[in-house]
């Protein structure tokens, strides 16, 4: 199921190295990759990395910034329309913002392994990780048009939990999971590597999953 909330739930930015704390609001920066943009190769080519993140990843956050201004702006003025109006553009592009930030850290050339912990919680929810794969890649691949495929933690449950989000939602605004990982699944990120065939992408991406990190975030949410 795709997943929506409302305009007070989609400005709440959850990730934590883009929320905002209080102070003086910065602007929005486009993260440095935690690797060059051929290093994903063969999985993802560098063209593909060169385009999604200097240029999609980067408009998600100019255009977010700009919101945000509009925002400051409109609530200067007490204009509760205007704020209302600006609910889908702060939506589409934090997402988009908050995505990729976690999408670029989630992986990694070398790939690697889930810690024990989240091995065992994988095995009690999923009962294995290639069941694991296998029904993320079902959700990912099934998206209707532009989105997300997640794993996420359910902090009410105390378990892993799968999730589809639609164009740029975020997982934690709209639907309280904590997410951990996510397969971006728009054509911008595979269209010039895999043309249509969106199940190839997709069972490739689990080649370069950095589970370190998958791992760590699993662990903070679980224990944070």
């Amino acid at each position: 199921m795709f997943c929506r909330r409302g305009l007070v739930s989609l400005i709440r930015y959850e990730h934590p190295r883009i929320l905002c704390s209080g102070g003086q609001h910065q602007k929005h920066t486009l993260p440095d990759l935690p690797y060059d943009y051929n290093a994903l190769e063969p999985v993802v080519s560098a063209e593909i990395m060169k385009l999604h993140h200097s240029k999609h990843h980067a408009a998600y956050v100019n255009n977010l910034n700009i919101a945000e201004e509009k925002l400051k702006e409109a609530q200067a003025k007490n204009c509760v329309s205007t704020i209302v109006s600006l609910g889908p553009a702060l939506k589409f592009n934090g997402g988009g913002h908050i995505n990729h930030t976690i999408f670029w850290q989630n992986l990694s050339p070398t790939g690697g392994k889930p810690t024990s912990e989240l091995e065992e919680a994988i095995k009690r929810d999923f009962s294995s990780l290639d069941n694991l794969k296998a029904q993320l890649s079902a959700i990912s691949v099934g998206i209707q048009g532009s989105g997300w495929g997640w794993l996420g933690f359910n902090k009410q449950t105390k378990k892993l939990q799968l999730a589809a989000c639609a164009n740029q939602d975020p997982l934690e605004a709209t639907t309280g999971l904590v997410p951990l990982f996510g397969i971006d699944v728009w054509e911008h990120a595979y269209y010039l590597q895999y043309k249509n065939v969106r199940p190839d992408y997709v069972k490739a991406i689990f080649d370069i999953v950095n589970w370190k990190d998958v791992s760590e975030r699993f662990a903070k949410a679980a224990h944070g």
